[in-house]
């Protein structure tokens, strides 16, 4: 399957748009991530354990919008997008969408 950000795919037509399709994901933050992060926070710097697990988040949502779009017969999913959103403070809602589409060569 074929996700891309751009509208279309260079050397390829696309035959069928079959429409919007998403797939969401929300997660509990990680409590032992936290601490660390409280921690990093008094000195700057990257705070690995929240990054490695918004990319995990990300991954899984991604994961979810390919099921929906192979499950209506796409072949590849343009204009792909992410939106997050902070759901209370210790959970993470993100969200992968597009539109589901049949490509040919």
């Amino acid at each position: 399957m074929l996700v891309t950000t751009m509208n279309d795919v260079p050397g390829a037509t696309i035959t069928s748009v079959i429409g919007e399709v998403s797939g969401l994901t929300v997660r509990a933050r990680n409590i032992g991530a936290q601490i660390g992060a409280g921690f990093k926070a008094l000195g700057g710097g990257e705070l690995k354990g929240l990054t490695l697990q918004l990319e995990q988040t990300r991954a899984e949502a991604v994961q979810r919008l390919i099921a929906v779009a192979e499950a209506q017969g796409a072949n590849a999913v343009v204009a792909m997008r992410y939106d997050s959103n902070e759901l209370d403070q210790n959970f993470q809602e993100v969200v992968a969408y597009g539109t589901a589409v049949v490509i040919s060569s």
